[in-house]
């Protein structure tokens, strides 16, 4: 890959577009798996009971979806677009293990969703009650199904397994399918982001609902829709504390700086406890290599050896151990980033003298060399084109506040839930009379906080891919690949005219859907009240 005629710029415009995409397809995604789920669950209890009530309010849930989910289809195109005009270097280096969960997704999931979806919106009285269920259910599982296989794209991303360089076709070929599909860091991956989907379907069905009964609109349909939504969103919570546990587990094993760069570890050890917060420059790179830990830090003891190794004594690595070389507790030597980028440049070497070789024909045992050298140290060949430490530690402070974003609004929406299902004048349908004017101005502060944590939980949801993706920079494919040897060779200009054509082009697209959302719950379901 010729890298010297890439323009600078468009390495950082290339990363601006793509994450501009991601960040507005990821508005559309996850209330289509979190709503999905609820309106399937509200339609059980139509096919169930045979009341018109929940074949109402299933329609009106499955309205909301169906405007959602068209949004999604567009950005996510457009997506995966990308890798081919602006990460053409990246698509062409392991196109042969990415595109695959992609084209699975394409042509099992995506079909799945887009067969039953029609039944779902066009079938209620032209199929049975029981197909029509089983649709929406389909419909469901295809969207759950498309988010394993992007998931396990882009988990290949953060730790790569069950692939093997060839030096003559330089590219990375799979070798084990079932290792990329179900790699550990993918499973983790798609348990926790499924789950904070369902966590803000749950918090947008409650939002949605608490209005209602501050119009006093529809109130049976909002304060059994609101039951529906708490009681799934609580165990949603319950369940995403779990998987946080073991996704940390995982990514101290597999992304040590990733986990570092959350917690501003600079310097670790055994012990290690876990910071609340800190006073952390949100606009400038802290002094992680002359000082310990970050100003006016609170932390709980003990608790991130814990999370990192199961164990309260654990040793957690912190950045400067990464950079300098640490010694793992079974004994094992971690490298060090001056022994890893000469590794790096050994295999990059190597990998040029054999194509040399290869092209003047040299004997077999010289390239069985040359292919041995490439494979020992091919672990490390994307550190053969960083040049200085700073380059392989992610931006802290986005790391570092959008944990802790993401972790406070997971206990914020767990304080909601419980108080819908532990506040009788919420989760009531009755008008009560008797309610005194204190009462009912509580009942309105309740209320109108639960609407307003529908967008809190979208900027929730962003934090923990921010996390995700910024915590693993400066890699487009862990230690392999870094960003700007993954970029096509474009000029910025043709990157910014589209940033600027897709800003604009989603943005409208996200007023149209909040437009047509809000004129769709403004009119309420049908045949109640």
């Amino acid at each position: 890959m010729n890298l010297l005629s890439i323009d600078p710029a468009a390495i950082d415009w290339a990363r601006a577009q793509f994450a501009l995409t991601a960040i507005y397809h990821w508005l559309f995604v996850p209330l289509t798996l979190g709503l999905g789920l609820i309106m399937s669950i509200m339609e059980t209890k139509y096919y169930c009971t045979g009341e018109p009530f929940w074949r109402s309010t299933s329609q009106f849930w499955q309205r909301l979806f169906g405007i959602n989910f068209a949004m999604g289809i567009a950005t996510g195109i457009i997506l995966e677009f990308e890798f081919g005009t602006n990460w053409s270097n990246y698509s062409y280096l392991v196109g042969d293990i990415f595109g695959a969960p992609l084209a699975i997704e394409g042509i099992v999931a995506f079909f799945m969703e887009s067969t039953f979806v029609a039944v779902m919106f066009f079938g209620w009285d032209k199929v049975s009650k029981g197909f029509h269920l089983a649709s929406t259910w389909l419909t469901t599982l295809g969207a759950t199904i498309s988010a394993w296989w992007i998931l396990v794209a882009n988990s290949w991303m953060q730790h790569p397994v069950g692939q093997q360089f060839n030096p003559d076709t330089m590219r990375n070929e799979m070798t084990s399918f079932l290792d990329v599909a179900l790699s550990p860091v993918a499973v983790d991956k798609f348990v926790h982001t499924v789950l904070s989907a369902w966590v803000l379907g749950a918090v947008f069905v409650v939002g949605v609902s608490s209005w209602y009964l501050l119009k006093k609109r529809h109130l049976e349909f909002a304060s059994k829709s609101m039951r529906v939504g708490a009681v799934f969103g609580l165990i949603s919570s319950a369940l995403i504390m779990l998987s946080g546990h073991h996704s940390a587990y995982t990514v101290a094993q597999t992304q040590p700086m990733k986990l570092a760069a959350m917690e501003a570890l600079y310097k670790g050890g055994t012990n290690q406890p876990l910071t609340l917060i800190a006073g952390i420059n949100p606009f400038r790179q802290p002094e992680y290599e002359v000082s310990d830990e970050p100003p006016l830090k609170l932390a709980v003891p003990y608790v991130l050896s814990f999370l990192a190794t199961n164990d309260m004594n654990g040793y957690v690595p912190g950045i400067r151990d990464i950079l300098d070389g640490y010694t793992k507790p079974d004994g094992t030597r971690e490298p060090s980033l001056d022994e890893k980028i000469k590794r790096g440049q050994c295999a990059i070497i190597a990998l040029q003298e054999y194509r040399k070789a290869k092209k003047d024909g040299a004997p077999e045992e010289f390239l069985d060399e040359l292919t041995n050298e490439i494979r020992e140290n091919i672990p490390y060949f994307g550190y053969g084109y960083v040049k200085d430490r700073s380059q392989v530690v992610p931006y802290i402070p986005v790391c570092f506040y959008a944990f802790r974003i993401m972790v406070g609004g997971g206990c914020l929406f767990v304080l909601l839930f419980l108080m819908m299902l532990i506040q009788p004048a919420i989760s009531s349908s009755q008008n009560r009379k008797t309610n005194s004017l204190p009462r009912e101005r509580c009942k309105g502060v309740i209320l109108w906080f639960a609407i307003l944590c529908i967008p809190i939980s979208y900027i929730v949801s962003e934090a923990g891919w921010l996390v995700a993706e910024f915590g693993r920079q400066p890699w487009t494919i862990q230690d392999m690949l870094p960003t700007w040897v993954g970029v096509s060779q474009v000029g910025s200009s043709a990157i910014i005219l589209t940033f600027l054509l897709f800003l604009i082009l989603f943005t409208t697209l996200l007023a149209v859907e909040i437009s047509i959302m809000l004129r769709s719950i403004n009119r309420g379901p049908d045949l109640l009240d």
